[in-house]
């Protein structure tokens, strides 16, 4: 039988991406632009969430927001009609965004005037969170009807972000889902997530998560 060679292929394109990502970090840094990787599965609420953000923010920050899907700019028109620099960003069917994608949308948007960039990231919980975008932070949402074992389903994107929302509150009554039990198993992945119970349709929650994201935008323009 013959010889063979085995090459780690995937790990190699994790290295140069990081490495993409390090550059990414440090040139918003010197911009003084704050990126937030915004992840979710589809149907969670992201666009609402980012909407109800907007409203309590805009008045002290300028934001900019990335857009990314497979297909298809009704999120950027919907984002665009607040009165906010919105750029969509079509991946090619690829199902999340890498390092040097999000700088060239970066690049697209340009960020000049902006002191909060968000990438609302492809609706997914495996592929974006296996790719550092070389965004400062990164956030998720969870809604209630998906179910509070996901924590336990999608570890890598809970071990990954400083933010979880959990939205959806308002239906918590009409779904099987255990509060206590979705934040434990979320601080069973990562110790350091910050949890936060959201309403986007109604609004509960959103000071609280706009003043964490507020607080963030601060630290790092200093």
């Amino acid at each position: 039988m013959g010889e063979f060679r085995i090459l780690e292929i995937k790990q190699s394109v994790f290295a140069d991406n990081d490495r993409r990502a390090d550059e990414v970090r440090k040139e918003l840094k010197e911009k003084k632009v704050f990126l937030l990787n915004l992840m979710s599965s589809p149907g969670s609420g992201k666009t609402t969430t980012l909407t109800r953000t907007i409203e309590h923010l805009q008045e002290e920050l300028r934001i900019g927001v990335m857009e990314a899907d497979i297909d298809s700019d009704v999120d950027a028109q919907t984002i665009s009609a607040m009165g906010v620099k919105a750029i969509q960003l079509h991946t090619g069917g690829m199902c999340h965004l890498d390092a040097d994608m999000t700088a060239q949308g970066l690049d697209g948007l340009e960020t000049g005037d902006i002191d909060l960039a968000i990438l609302e990231n492809v609706g997914n919980l495996v592929c974006p969170a296996e790719f550092d975008t070389g965004a400062v932070k990164n956030a998720m949402i969870l809604s209630v009807p998906e179910g509070d074992d996901k924590p336990l389903k999608y570890p890598l994107m809970f071990s990954i972000c400083d933010v979880v929302l959990i939205n959806k509150i308002d239906v918590l009554p009409y779904f099987d889902f255990d509060m206590e039990k979705c934040k434990k198993n979320i601080l069973m992945r990562n110790p350091n997530a910050k949890i936060i119970p959201i309403s986007a349709r109604t609004g509960e929650g959103i000071e609280e998560w706009a003043k964490w994201l507020r607080d963030e935008v601060k630290e790092w323009q200093k």
